[in-house]
Parts: C-alpha cells; sequence; structure tokens
C-alpha cells in the first residue's frame, strides 16, 4: 500500500485537535476527504489543511471516494447509529472512545464490524500508544515471563481532575455555524437505568473510561467489580487471576496540572507511569522503576527516557500500522465492549452502596 487514503468523518474540535493534524503532517498518509455537516466549519477546515474533497454527509463521501481507513470523531452519543453505516464501507475505522453510550449500542456496533469483510474497529484510547504505556506494558510482559520481581500484586490507577486540554486546541479553527444537535438522531440511554442512573453513566463513561480500559491493558485480562465506594471516590476490581486494582476518581483536582498515574506493584518492586494531559504535544509519559531483588542484590531506581513524542501523535501511527496490517496496541470492539460492561456494574453497584448507606443512616 502506498500513502494511506484517509476520510474524516467530523472535523469539530476534538476531530482537530487530537486526530486530524497528527494525520496531516504524517508522511504514511493523505487526508483524501472530509465529511463535516457544519458548512462553514468544513470549508474552514478544507482549506487550513489543503483538503481537496469536503462533503456535507459521510453518506456522500463514502458514495464518491475510494478510501482506505476512516477516523470518526464524534460525540459517542451517536456511535450505535453512525459507526455500523461506516463499518459497512468495509475499511478499518477510528473512532473516539467509548466504544458507545451503552451496552446496546456497542452490541450493534460489534455486530456490524462482524458482518462485513474487512471491516475492523479501533477504539482510540490514545493512553495504549503513549510510548511510557507501551514501555511499561512490554516490561510487565517480560517480567510475567521472567518472574525477576515475582508476582503482580495490584494496580492503582489515580485521575484527579486537571487542565486536560494543555493548550491543546491552539491549531484549530473555528467557525460560528448553528450547533448540530438538532440535525442528529441520538442513541437511547442505557436500558434498565433510571434517568439519574442513565445520567451518572454517563458522566462516569465520559470522565473515567480511559483508566477503565487502561486498568484492563495494564492486567492484560478482564476483572471484574469488586467494590463501589459510596462516595464516587474509589472503585476496585480483582482481575480474572486475582490480582487487586483500584480506581481513584478525583481523589483532589487540580487547576493547571495534570497528575494522572498508574502504580503497578510487584512482590520486589513497583514500576509507576505518570500520563501528561491528553492533549500535550510532542511529549510523552514518564516511567520510574524500582527493583529490590533482596538478598544480597542492591535495590534500583531506573527512570527510562521516553522519546518525545505524544500519545495522540503516536496513535495515529499506530493506527496507520493497523491498516497494513501490523500489530499495535489499539483497542478492538470487544475489548471496548468490556469497559460498557464495568461501567454498567459500577453504576448498579454505587446506587445500591448509596441506598444502603441512606438506609443505615435514616
Amino acid at each position: 500500500m502506498s500513502k494511506i487514503r484517509l476520510g474524516f468523518v467530523g472535523v469539530g474540535g476534538m476531530g482537530q485537535a487530537a486526530h486530524l493534524h497528527h494525520y496531516a503532517i504524517n508522511g504514511d498518509c493523505e487526508i483524501a476527504a472530509i465529511a463535516e455537516i457544519r458548512p462553514k466549519l468544513r470549508t474552514a477546515v478544507a482549506s487550513r489543511w489543503g483538503i481537496a474533497k469536503s462533503y456535507p454527509s459521510h453518506r456522500e463521501m463514502l458514495a464518491a471516494e475510494q478510501l482506505d481507513a476512516l477516523v470518526a470523531i464524534q460525540p459517542f452519543g451517536l456511535h450505535g447509529q453512525l459507526i455500523p453505516e461506516l463499518l459497512a464501507y468495509g475499511r478499518p475505522v477510528l473512532t473516539e472512545k467509548p466504544i458507545a453510550r451503552s451496552s446496546e449500542a456497542a452490541e450493534r456496533i460489534i455486530a456490524a464490524e462482524a458482518a462485513t469483510p474487512g471491516a475492523r474497529l479501533c477504539v482510540a484510547y490514545h493512553k495504549r500508544s503513549d510510548p511510557a504505556t507501551m514501555w511499561v506494558k512490554e516490561r510487565m510482559q517480560a517480567l510475567a515471563a521472567s518472574k525477576e520481581l515475582g508476582r503482580l500484586r495490584y494496580i492503582r490507577i489515580t485521575m484527579p481532575p486537571g487542565d486536560w486540554i494543555a493548550n491543546g486546541f491552539a491549531l484549530n479553527v473555528s467557525a460560528d455555524d448553528p450547533g448540530f444537535h438538532s440535525q442528529v438522531a441520538w442513541d437511547a440511554p442505557p436500558a434498565g437505568f433510571s434517568a439519574e442512573d442513565a445520567k451518572a453513566h454517563e458522566g462516569f463513561v465520559n470522565y473515567y473510561i480511559h483508566q477503565v480500559n487502561l486498568l484492563r491493558h495494564l492486567f492484560g485480562e478482564s476483572y471484574r467489580v469488586a467494590y463501589a465506594d459510596p462516595s464516587g471516590v474509589a472503585l476496585h476490581v480483582q482481575s480474572t487471576s486475582g490480582v487487586a486494582g483500584v480506581l481513584e476518581m478525583a481523589p483532589w483536582s487540580n487547576t493547571i496540572e495534570w497528575q494522572e498515574s498508574a502504580l503497578v506493584c510487584y512482590e520486589k518492586g513497583w514500576i509507576r507511569l505518570r500520563l501528561f494531559a491528553p492533549l500535550t504535544s510532542g511529549r510523552a509519559g514518564e516511567v520510574e522503576v524500582c527493583e529490590d531483588r533482596g538478598a544480597a542484590a542492591t535495590p534500583v531506581t531506573l527512570r527510562p527516557a521516553m522519546p518525545w513524542v505524544a500519545a495522540m501523535q503516536n496513535q495515529a501511527a499506530n493506527f496507520l500500522k493497523a491498516v497494513r496490517g501490523e500489530a499495535t496496541p489499539l483497542c478492538g470492539a470487544a475489548d471496548a465492549r468490556a469497559d460498557i460492561g464495568v461501567a454498567d456494574a459500577y453504576i448498579r453497584m454505587v446506587t445500591a452502596a448509596r441506598g444502603q448507606s441512606a438506609q443505615a443512616k435514616g
């Protein structure tokens, strides 16, 4: 395959900042066409990046163009209806996290992927593509084989709110088109939830689904929700093989910094992963490793140097590799579907815990 011909479906704020410009500067592809419902924005973005073809809808673009892959950055409340249409084109599709608003919509997407030869969905959990995360994952796989530091004991991910933008919208172009919300059909909320719980589900998915996914990625296996703190600060899990894990949600907040981290603990040491703001440019995360093998061995602390490549930039490169058939750390549809299952279980459990707490106080 020569240069990969990409079609973009949606070029709004995140479409531009987190995705489009990383492909525009990548020599392995060309942005052959964009589809954007807002006419002024469509024209402005095409002009800014020299994109020859632009369309008011994805249907028109797919009918007219021969594309190798699609990048569809949309609100996840549209995924259940939009993504099956894109998968029917029979090419790889990258879309933002999560896979969908509900388990029901996720199942429709998975069925659409299975029904079309050549279709493949990649869900943009960019933290997997951060060079620091990739280094940690590779090291964990080596430790699982060698047992140098003993058994994996515990993983904790902490994600306090902060400045996730990090001036990442600076290169975006904008236009004064009217909002598109009334022009599209939105997916239904998750089945079986009250209106209040559906709203809590959407908030949890929007803020913490990255961490839900990263926890599974680091475990290398599935996990179940073991305990939901009624205050909403902590989610406790247990992996299939019995390893404990915790997701700390907003134990504090930051006004400027982004202080997300993961701590991976072994019997004889640990690995700490620090991740920077999602729209950080030109900077990978940081890694620190402590090894204390005991006996006569001297404990050591290592801080491997990472390349000057940000997670979103590397994610774009990894998607292009996936289009070419090369292995990447990108998240597939079934893996992403499991994240919605965790969200379902968490909301049900925290709702029950809060109900029990209220009864006890009453």
